[in-house]
C-alpha cells in the first residue's frame, strides 16, 4: 500500500501591530483569501523577487554575443502590443481617441 505523502511544514511566528493585522485582513478579504495564505503569498513574491535581482546569469561567449546583438539592434514593433496601446480603455470609454 503507498505511503502517503508527509507534508513538511514550518510554522512562521510574528508580533505585529494592530493597524497591520488590520491592512493585511482588509486586503486578505479583498482577494478571498485567508490571512495565512494572503501573508505567506506576499512573502513569497517578495523572496523571489529579490532572487531575481540578485541570482547571476551565467552564458557563453557566443550566448552574451547574441544576447547583446538582441538587445543593441532596433526596436521591432509587435503588432499585437501596437494593437494593445491604440484600444481604449474601458474606464476612458465615453473620451475621444486622439492621436490618430
Amino acid at each position: 500500500m503507498p505511503q502517503p505523502a508527509q507534508r513538511k511544514e514550518h510554522p512562521l511566528s510574528m508580533r505585529l501591530p494592530d493597524t497591520d493585522i488590520a491592512i493585511i485582513d482588509r486586503a486578505a478579504r479583498l482577494r478571498g483569501r485567508s490571512r495565512t495564505d494572503f501573508v505567506r503569498d506576499a512573502a513569497v513574491r517578495a523572496a523571489e523577487e529579490v532572487l531575481m535581482e540578485t541570482t547571476p546569469i551565467r552564458m557563453t561567449a557566443e550566448g552574451f554575443d547574441a544576447f547583446l546583438a538582441a538587445v543593441s539592434g532596433p526596436a521591432v514593433p509587435v503588432p499585437e502590443m501596437v494593437e494593445l496601446f491604440r484600444r481604449v480603455a474601458p474606464w476612458e470609454a465615453d473620451r475621444p481617441v486622439t492621436g490618430e
